[in-house]
């Protein structure tokens, strides 16, 4: 990589909040440098591969460009989201929320990032909301065909760089600062959530290998010597960090895999199964059920 790259990178980060963000490529374009205020807008088509990335400053919200669905893994708020993603899909990301994300085909997409000084004060000059008491939420794999007309919008500016278009872009920040808040804002909880529990360098490490390894007969042990850790430290720990018991998030990883095998092919129920790590048509289903209180041949009756 050259100086130049290599100093685009640290601005990246810099603008970013963060010390050690790993970018796999630079964005096609970039509105870093047409002086837009509140917001950054950049378009992205690279090759597989994976990034950490974690924001004290700034909300990201992703809209997928892709011709083609791209096979996608994100970790993010102690969550693991495994899934064909496609174009208008959209993942929204709060400032102060670390993510991972793994790529298995060539990605395009348009990333925006909004300050979240400026959300707050929108939230209160605009909407009479007391920032301090709301937070928005993480979201993966979300449709949403205002939120993708204005992030088009906003790239279609950044590519066509029209004279005197600053006006324009302040008003589709606002637009979009609006409709977040409205559409994508909670009360934040009285007492702050402290972390606990594996921390992110151990945890990962595991999630990626129940993931790659779903169809088998994971051992507890075997996760925990990932870890490092003896089986019963290791539970507790992963307990702390995910909010489920190890062998309750392996069922709950095998059921959403179910669940993308159900929608996306025409694999037998036995065959989806086994391809999941259940041992028998009646164990997926009560799995299943359990989970979704609804059955593997309704649910894929109703997503058809």
């Amino acid at each position: 990589m050259d100086a130049a790259k290599n100093r685009h990178v640290k601005e990246l980060q810099n603008s970013l909040g963060v010390e050690n963000a790993e970018f796999t490529c630079l964005p096609t374009r970039s509105s870093q440098e047409l002086g837009w205020e509140h917001i950054q807008v950049e378009q992205f088509q690279h090759p597989p591969g994976e990034c950490r990335i974690a924001s004290d400053t700034e909300h990201t919200i992703c809209v997928s460009l892709a011709a083609r669905p791209v096979r996608f893994l994100q970790i993010k708020d102690g969550k693991t989201h495994s899934t064909l993603y496609g174009k208008g899909d959209i993942s929204i990301t709060p400032a102060q929320t670390p993510f991972f994300a793994r790529w298995q085909d060539e990605d395009h997409y348009v990333e925006l990032r909004l300050s979240s000084a400026f959300t707050a004060t929108i939230a209160q000059e605009s909407l009479g909301l007391n920032p301090a008491h709301i937070e928005l939420i993480s979201e993966f794999r979300r449709r949403d065909g205002r939120l993708e007309a204005i992030a088009l919008m906003l790239l279609d500016e950044l590519n066509q760089a029209n004279p005197g278009g600053q006006l324009y872009v302040e008003s589709l920040t606002n637009l979009l600062t609006v409709h977040l808040l409205r559409q994508y804002a909670m009360a934040r909880p009285t007492l702050p959530v402290q972390a606990s529990g594996l921390p992110q360098r151990q945890l990962l490490p595991v999630l990626d290998y129940i993931h790659e390894a779903l169809d088998t007969d994971l051992k507890l042990a075997d996760l925990a010597a990932l870890a490092g850790l003896s089986p019963f430290h290791f539970s507790h720990q992963f307990k702390q960090a995910m909010g489920v018991a190890p062998y309750q998030y392996v069922l709950l990883q095998r059921v959403e895999r179910a669940k993308q095998l159900l929608k996306q092919t025409d694999h037998s129920i036995v065959e989806i199964a086994l391809l999941c790590g259940f041992n028998s048509h009646s164990h997926l289903s009560k799995q299943f059920r359990q989970a979704t209180s609804t059955t593997p041949s309704a649910y894929r009756a109703s997503v058809s």
